[in-house]
């Protein structure tokens, strides 16, 4: 056996993945379409992206992490960056929940930090309110100073969530936690095994620009071979294209014509070895499959010319010998460090930078850009659905 396996589980394509590459395979392209126009506002704007907040990023259900990060019961992770404080959890049962990191005694901060604990107990700071990993409040000191409280009625607050195809998604209102898009789209990463991978490394970047400027890097293959020249330009021709919408939720597929003659298009290790698929989610999280290993990006705006981008490196098992660690030490440079840091996250920095200016009233979009259209017009549905 090889010191580094990349083996890929035993799933097959889902049929929406079937449908993409066989589009590239027989030269059609579902993005061509006429040149258009997207407004330089809604990238500049405070005032627009103050819109987003209110219509997305506070009420739309959303990606927080992988499954992987917590891979086992009895783990707890607080997480401060969607702008409220979450606490992400796996119960005894290996059930996620997704809780407001607050102790329902006097609001007070219930865990500290930002990474992952392993721990079967919550216990507050400040008065020792202790709760489990399922929110139940187990105990409380002096609870005779309390009387008549009724453990049951002081749980955590829990808001909707779902964990489906190895994400683990929540809704920050309860009005609009509908997740029957992230299941039909959760297919797609069932299908590439992302469950069952593990997490190799996370990072968390600050970029300097808007969240949409981050997205529109991977909704258009016409910048691959240009900007990506020194990294994976190589591996890309212009124009084998396809994508589609699950949704809200964009899915494309970036073909090497060249090899795809002959490949079994139902075999997933064969599929992937000549098709680069790439999942761009509503509100800004991306997925994107690498011939043995998975991306996860989420993206949490801080302001409409601010985003933190955690990355999520996700490999079929963990490395065996120094070998195998060494192999995905280079594929996370690779990526991470050098084709989004150092290439897509400092384009969108220029770009915002530019735009910034007013030089540049709109975008001028060609035929191998219609995504980002489509993207867009998907946000201004978000919008619509709240005025």
């Amino acid at each position: 056996m090889s010191d580094v396996d990349t083996k890929q589980p035993a799933h097959r394509p889902t049929r929406g993945m079937l449908a993409l590459a066989r589009d590239i395979a027989e030269g059609r392209q579902r993005d061509a379409g006429s040149a258009t126009t997207v407004p330089a506002s809604v990238y500049t704007d405070p005032d627009y992206w103050q819109r987003e907040k209110a219509a997305i990023y506070d009420r739309l259900p959303q990606i927080v992490c992988p499954s992987a990060l917590l891979p086992d019961p009895g783990m707890a992770l607080p997480h401060d960056a969607t702008g409220r404080p979450l606490l992400v959890t796996r119960d005894a049962s290996g059930m996620a929940h997704v809780f407001l990191n607050v102790c329902r005694h006097r609001g007070t901060r219930l865990v500290e930090g930002n990474e992952v604990q392993c721990t079967k107990r919550l216990v507050c700071p400040y008065h020792a309110w202790t709760y489990a990993v399922d929110g139940g409040l187990l105990a409380l000191p002096r609870p005779d100073t309390f009387p008549g409280l009724d453990k049951g009625d002081y749980g955590l607050v829990e808001l909707p969530s779902r964990e489906t195809g190895g994400l683990i998604w929540f809704s920050p209102c309860a009005d609009s936690a509908d997740f029957g898009f992230a299941d039909k789209i959760g297919e797609d990463f069932d299908a590439l095994g992302m469950g069952e991978h593990v997490l190799f490394r996370r990072k968390t970047h600050e970029v300097a620009g808007n969240w949409k400027l981050i997205m529109d890097a991977f909704l258009e293959s016409y910048h691959v071979t240009r900007l990506h020249a020194q990294t994976i330009g190589p591996f890309f021709k212009d124009g084998a294209t396809s994508g589609d919408m699950i949704g809200p939720h964009a899915r494309s597929a970036v073909g090497r014509l060249e090899e795809m003659d002959g490949v079994d298009l139902e075999d997933m290790a064969a599929l992937r070895r000549v098709v680069t698929f790439a999942y761009q989610l509503l509100p800004g999280a991306l997925v994107i499959p690498s011939p043995d290993y998975i991306n996860v990006m989420v993206m949490m705006p801080q302001a409409h010319d601010r985003t933190l981008v955690e990355d999520f490196m996700l490999i079929p098992e963990h490395p065996r010998t120094d070998k195998a660690r060494n192999h995905w030490e280079r594929s996370w440079a690779l990526l991470d460090g050098g084709v989004f840091a150092g290439e897509d996250f400092r384009a969108a920095e220029l770009g915002q930078q530019g735009l910034a200016t007013g030089a540049v009233p709109q975008l001028t979009l060609g035929t191998l850009e219609g995504g980002i259209r489509r993207y867009h017009e998907t946000v201004e549905e978000a919008l619509r659905a709240v005025n």
